[in-house]
């Protein structure tokens, strides 16, 4: 006889358990309704429904991922970020809610949200950053550059998705080193932690994740040094720049673009309490 569905949950949410995965019984459910094609509606009104020997074959084969660390939302291919729904890629950054707190910042600093903005998103990935504030900006328009093809490719798909794509171009590039012009708002998160330090991350994150979009070099702080003169000379005056960083980061941070001739703002905290974007505009 097949397993039924409510035996297959618990069967599961015990493996992940074993696993040291948190929620193990809500990321359960989830792998069964992708699994077997199902919203949580129907899995909750199926729960004595017998899974065929394919679905069984294609639960065993996700679980299995789980259990190796791979992220759900790599696993089942997308991750929601500011109330939308994002494709993910190997070369893109699994967006997580911390990173909503610069959008929250920028916004926060327009007066007008109907203006005709021009956005800068530097190492765009997913285009999480930019589409998100598009997305809240109805007149704005905005660039998404990365150095990988993988996430740019990721990232005008996301656009097309979202019915941004006539408002969101994404460009290839260092950084800002080959971009001119000037832009209200740049997003930006760069690599921020130490490279010594990458190992001691959750398994998720240092194994899944791109390493070149997670290491910062020994501080963590090299890329921001990199791209801290692009960002004075990208701001339009009267713009903003949000700057993604790590716990204890804000003051070496905030030296950093000071000495590039811009005026930072006190840390905005995530909902963790932990310092996570700074603001700076031009002096």
């Amino acid at each position: 006889m097949s397993e039924r569905v409510a035996a297959a949950a618990a069967r599961i949410a015990s493996s992940l358990a074993a696993a040291g995965i948190e929620q193990s019984g809500r990321e359960a459910r989830l792998l069964l309704g992708q699994a077997l094609g199902l919203d949580r509606a129907a899995l909750l009104t199926g729960q004595d429904r017998e899974l065929t020997r394919d679905e069984e074959s294609r639960l065993a084969a996700l679980v299995a991922r789980r259990v190796r660390r791979e992220p759900l939302s790599r696993i089942v291919g997308h991750r929601e970020f500011w109330s939308l729904e994002f494709a993910l890629g190997p070369g893109t950054l699994d967006p997580r809610p911390d990173s909503e707190t610069l959008v929250q910042g920028v916004l926060d600093t327009l007066p007008d949200r109907r203006a005709a903005f021009r956005v800068l998103d530097l190492g765009t990935g997913s285009g999480c950053l930019l589409l998100a504030l598009l997305s809240e900006l109805p007149a704005a328009w905005g660039v998404g550059v990365d150095i990988s093809p993988e996430a740019l490719h990721t990232a005008r798909a996301n656009a097309r998705a979202l019915g941004m794509a006539d408002r969101a171009g994404f460009v290839a590039g260092d950084w800002g080193q080959a971009l001119t012009g000037h832009f209200d708002a740049i997003l930006i998160n760069p690599p921020y932690i130490p490279g010594g330090e990458i190992g001691s991350l959750a398994p998720e994150v240092a194994l899944f994740d791109p390493r070149m979009a997670l290491d910062g070099g020994p501080d963590g702080l090299g890329s921001l040094r990199r791209l801290a003169p692009d960002l004075a000379r990208l701001l339009a005056s009267g713009g903003v720049a949000a700057v993604e960083i790590g716990a204890g980061q804000a003051q070496p941070a905030g030296v950093i673009l000071a000495g590039s001739g811009m005026a930072v703002a006190p840390a905005i905290r995530d909902l963790a309490g932990v310092g996570r974007c700074l603001l700076a505009r031009l002096k």
